[in-house]
């Protein structure tokens, strides 16, 4: 029996080559090798994000994504800086620069695109930059950093001016802005590059990150959430990203951000007198 043609029946246009990150995939934490996954909800295009590859089972899903590599095991990386524009796209401030008088913070909680958006609409910052950080390998690119071979983490460099602003608001932004409890993942973004960090300049900075670690996790415990995972160290060397991550979510604005807090506050700013 011939039946009439369904409405979009037809030629059908070539699929995009890019996905941009998946999203909502059931039963994720429950996976083991061997494990049946139960199927992906929802998954987005975009043109920028590498291919995700699915040969087999998942292999973003590899304990090799979630183990900080040994230095020897590390890629070797490069003596070449990356190459980035001169100025911010959204705040029209140099991108690197020595910023006399600015003071400087770096953090690291899940995808660096909705972390910068984070800080660069906050009052009193006057240029904020996205790269890897807290790893082996020098100068990477963003593909090596996926691969869980360089042992560095998506991180987002803050600079703003401590006559507006102070290092207790940088930190409220970043606990608020994150869930800190997950490991290494922010998400459903699994590897080694979404863990949540913060990077101390100086011991003043470290002090009150520590300070108010305890504080936030004596909150989260009260909401019922687990322990803080977030590592707290002197600032590593920061590389910058690949050009078109920086300010990402103002060239595209409908672009994915997986970030996600618990909605738990955290009044950092009582320590700070």
């Amino acid at each position: 029996m011939n039946l009439p043609p369904r409405r979009g029946d037809g030629p059908r246009r070539a699929a995009p080559l890019r996905l941009r990150r998946l999203r909502h995939i059931t039963r994720v934490d429950a996976w083991r090798p061997g494990a049946r996954l139960e199927p992906i909800a929802r998954f987005r295009f975009a043109s920028r994000r590498p291919l995700v590859q699915v040969p087999g089972m998942f292999p973003f899903l590899s304990p090799q994504k979630t183990r900080i590599p040994e230095p020897g095991e590390a890629l070797p990386g490069r003596a070449e800086p990356m190459a980035v524009p001169a100025r911010h796209y959204v705040l029209d401030a140099p991108l690197d620069a020595a910023f006399e008088g600015m003071e400087r913070a770096m953090f690291g909680m899940g995808c660096f695109w909705g972390a910068e958006k984070r800080f660069w609409t906050a009052p009193g910052v006057v240029s904020t930059a996205v790269g890897y950080a807290a790893g082996h390998t020098p100068n990477p690119t963003y593909e090596e950093v996926c691969s869980g071979r360089t042992g560095h983490n998506e991180v987002v460099r803050v600079v703003y001016d401590p006559q507006k602003t102070s290092f207790a608001a940088m930190l409220e932004r970043f606990w608020e802005g994150h869930n800190p409890t997950q490991g290494m993942r922010q998400g459903n973004d699994v590897g080694t590059q979404y863990r949540s960090g913060i990077y101390a300049y100086d011991d003043a900075q470290r002090d009150l990150a520590e300070r108010s670690m305890e504080l936030f996790q004596a909150r989260l415990r009260e909401a019922g959430f687990g322990d803080i995972t977030t590592e707290v160290r002197p600032s590593p060397t920061f590389y910058f990203a690949e050009g078109y991550h920086q300010q990402y979510l103002a060239k595209n604005p409908g672009g994915y951000c997986g970030l996600g807090g618990t909605g738990v506050s955290c009044p950092v700013g009582a320590l700070a007198g």
